[in-house]
Parts: structure tokens; sequence; C-alpha cells
């Protein structure tokens, strides 16, 4: 459910009007939300949208105790990597706080340069805990900018207290994204998933 805010507590922003533009993407596998998230990104920069955002990219190695990985930072190209090398038999996850800062950093610059769509990989853990890409999150909410993640199911709870009133869970299908897109650019809200 959608609504309109006057002010935003949990993340002290300014809201004029909302029509649920962050719609977070539930009901399929990292990998394939990872694809949709992609290759919606491409399909709308094609059509002449500016894109800010960072895509979460599998890289499938191994490093430890987690996997080797990067984003894409949308508006650039650029990779960044957000994994840092612990060393041979480490058993802690790998996450590069600096990678994650840069990341970061590259979607509150794209969102300030102008920026039509804020794509950000997924609302995980760290968002969570007000770390990670919460400030990509508050740049691109207090810029009034459309917001398109992912949330998994057992951060549904964190999301909900993150986001509130201000987002809605879609289904992750192409054809529901692509509703939810060309509902925001007409000014129209599609009903909640969940």
């Amino acid at each position: 459910m959608c609504a309109r805010l006057e002010r935003i507590d949990m993340i002290s922003v300014r809201a004029t009007q909302w029509n649920c533009q962050i719609a977070a993407l539930q009901g399929a596998s990292s990998t394939t939300i990872r694809a949709l998230l992609d290759d919606f990104a491409l399909r709308a920069a094609r059509q002449g949208h500016k894109i800010a955002g960072v895509i979460e990219l599998a890289t499938g190695e191994s490093v430890g105790a987690c996997k080797r990985r990067a984003v894409r930072d949308l508006s650039t190209g650029t990779i960044i990597s957000i994994s840092q090398n612990l060393g041979h038999g480490s058993t802690a996850c790998n996450l590069d706080p600096s990678g994650l800062i840069e990341a970061c950093a590259a979607v509150e610059r794209a969102v300030a340069a102008g920026a039509d769509l804020v794509i950000l990989s997924k609302f995980g853990k760290l968002e969570a805990d007000r770390g990670g890409l919460s400030d990509a999150f508050r740049a691109a909410i207090s810029a009034g900018l459309p917001i398109l993640t992912a949330v998994s199911p057992a951060m549904t709870a964190a999301w909900r207290l993150f986001a509130g009133p201000l987002s809605q869970f879609i289904a992750a299908d192409a054809s529901v994204v692509d509703g939810w897109w060309s509902g925001i650019k007409s000014g129209m809200v599609l009903p909640a998933y969940n």
C-alpha cells in the first residue's frame, strides 16, 4: 500500500508526493532478479532514460567464505569491486567497506547529476543496518526518483521498516516491471503484489 507523506522519519527527507515510486521485486531467485534488473536497465537506457544505480554482477568465483562480488555502475558502466582479499583460508565474509562506499558514492553522484530512475540490486542486511547502499536509497528518495530494487523474503520486515508506505512489492517478472515503469512515467500506480 502506498501513501502520501509530508515527512519520512526513518530517513529525514521531505516528500511532497509519493505514488509508490519504489518497487521491490520478489518471487524469483537472486540470479533471475539480477538478470531482470540488468535487462530492464539496458532497455530503459536505450529508450533514452538516464539510469543511476548499481547491479551486482555474478562472478561465480569463490574466495574464502563468500563469492567474489562486484557491481556495475549503471550510469558509467564502471565495474566496482565490493570484495576484499582476506587471505587463503579465511572464513569471514569478504565484503569490502571501501568498495561499498565507492558504489554508494557513484549512485549519489549520478542522482545529483540528474537521473530518471534508480536501480539498486538489493536491499539486504547491510542496508537494514543503515549501511551498504542505504545512503544511495536516501539520495534517490530525497530527489523524488523512482527506485527499482529487490528484497528477499527474509528482509521483508526490515524493508517495511526502512521504506514503509513509500514502496510496494511487485512480482519479479519483466512484464510487471515494464507495467510499473509505464505507470510511473504516466503518473499511475499499480496494485501491490504483496
